[in-house]
């Protein structure tokens, strides 16, 4: 199943691109063979801290906490690396794959990111290069912050190909507002089904993706009709 960067879909939606159900967890090394998966959101009542930076293309993505039971809080505690018993946690293995990168031991591993709108609309954000990470005290405890790079490389495999062209992140707040203006159907015919955030004016050409102006939702056909050109 293809699916392209700023492509909007509901959560089970989700699930079929990537041929899992359900998808539980925000941090996924090695979902699948060639890639991990995150799932990330900027809305105001999110329990982690996502941000994309000014540049347009860099994503720092906190890291995940242990699951709450009777003994923990996990708010109130440091992020772990690693389980009591040693074994990584999925901190632990975005962490080692980092460390190989920097040491020069591999590429760095590719992410796919799927970002929450609102309920029950999620758009893939892209796929990223996962490049660094630092710890931060956020007043209470220390936390992950994991540093990805949008990335203009293809992901191939299980039968699933990913084809993305090097743009700029459209930010959470522009995509809903988008949403909302154009009723979540496309602006040329009313499609409310395979649809996509789409820059008027291509970031290539001089098109911007900080403002709402410039960006609009397009169904799958009038997507692939307009590709490169300015209308």
């Amino acid at each position: 199943m293809n699916k392209i960067q700023d492509d909007i879909l509901s959560y089970w939606e989700m699930c079929d691109a990537e041929g899992k159900k359900p998808l539980q967890r925000g941090m996924n090394y090695r979902f699948n063979p060639t890639y991990s998966v995150i799932l990330l959101s900027q809305r105001s009542n999110a329990p982690y801290t996502d941000k994309i930076y000014e540049d347009g293309i860099t994503l720092e993505y906190e890291g995940h906490d242990l699951p709450r039971n009777y003994i923990n809080i996990p708010k109130n505690e440091d992020q772990p690396a690693k389980l009591s018993s040693g074994t990584l946690t999925q901190n632990g293995l975005f962490i080692e794959a980092v460390k190989e990168y920097k040491d020069g031991k591999r590429k760095p591993e590719l992410v796919k990111a799927y970002e929450k709108i609102m309920a029950g609309v999620w758009s893939l954000k892209g796929i990223f290069e996962l490049v660094d990470y630092k710890i931060v005290h956020d007043g209470k405890r220390n936390v992950f912050r994991f540093i990805l790079k949008l990335t203009n490389q293809k992901i191939i495999g299980d039968h699933r190909t990913i084809e993305l062209s090097q743009t700029r992140i459209i930010p959470s707040e522009v995509k809903k507002e988008v949403w909302k203006r154009d009723k979540g159907m496309c602006v040329k015919c009313g499609e409310t089904t395979n649809l996509h955030f789409d820059h008027d004016l291509p970031y290539s050409k001089g098109g911007t993706s900080l403002s709402a102006k410039n960006v609009r939702l397009l169904c799958m056909k009038h997507n692939l009709q307009k590709s490169g050109r300015i209308e």
